[in-house]
């Protein structure tokens, strides 16, 4: 089997308190944490990644990138292999499982990319956390339907944080009926802004 670019979509979810009480922590430094990847379980993409292959790669980029000091990753999703360092927005500190969950602990870095990042955290946009690999899928039956279960090929390159989840809608957050246009305008145009602004500063 060939070798594929696996990307996988899952939304981290990160308070304004949890923001706030990371920057007056940490020295200004915005430090948040969430499920990275999910074992045993089908994703929006109909993927399956089984907890033995997830459990080795994650061990594997522990111990070869985050004692390292260098699990990078970027900021939107590339369809590269490797990480581009102009692009980079955050390291992740740790990883941990709690039940078929993969959560870790990410910084968020001081490079352009990470400006934007942490700018797009404060204003309260929901974003994604993306796994990044290389790897075989082997299409299998499962509950009635087609399923593709990641191979043990599978290699794990990096978590890069997105705003398209690959399930439409699926980042979208409840909003008050009576300001939903309103609102919604508001907070796109303060995004704009706020972009604009931090790429005028580099």
């Amino acid at each position: 089997m060939d070798k594929q670019l696996l990307v996988e979509y899952t939304t981290f979810e990160v308070t304004p308190q949890q923001i706030n009480e990371s920057l007056n922590k940490n020295g200004g430094r915005l430090i948040v944490s969430g499920v990275l990847q999910r074992a045993e379980a089908k994703n929006q993409n109909g993927r399956v990644y089984p907890k033995e292959t997830l459990m080795r790669e994650a061990n594997k980029y522990e111990e070869s990138f985050i004692r390292e000091k260098r699990a990078l990753g970027e900021l939107d999703h590339p369809d590269s292999s490797v990480v581009n360092l102009n692009n980079v927005s955050h390291n992740v500190l740790d990883m941990d499982w709690k039940g078929n969950d993969l959560v870790g602990t990410v910084e968020v870095l001081g490079t352009p990319s990470g400006n934007i990042l942490k700018e797009l955290f404060k204003s309260g946009i929901r974003l994604g956390i993306s796994s990044r690999g290389m790897g075989s899928v082997k299409e299998v039956f499962s509950e009635g339907d087609n399923t593709l279960e990641v191979q043990p090929d599978f290699e794990l390159i990096a978590f890069d944080f997105v705003s398209n989840p690959s399930t439409h809608g699926a980042f979208l957050a409840p909003v008050n009926e009576s300001k939903k246009m309103t609102a919604k305008q508001n907070q796109y145009n303060n995004i704009d802004r706020l972009i604009t602004d931090i790429i005028k500063d580099f």
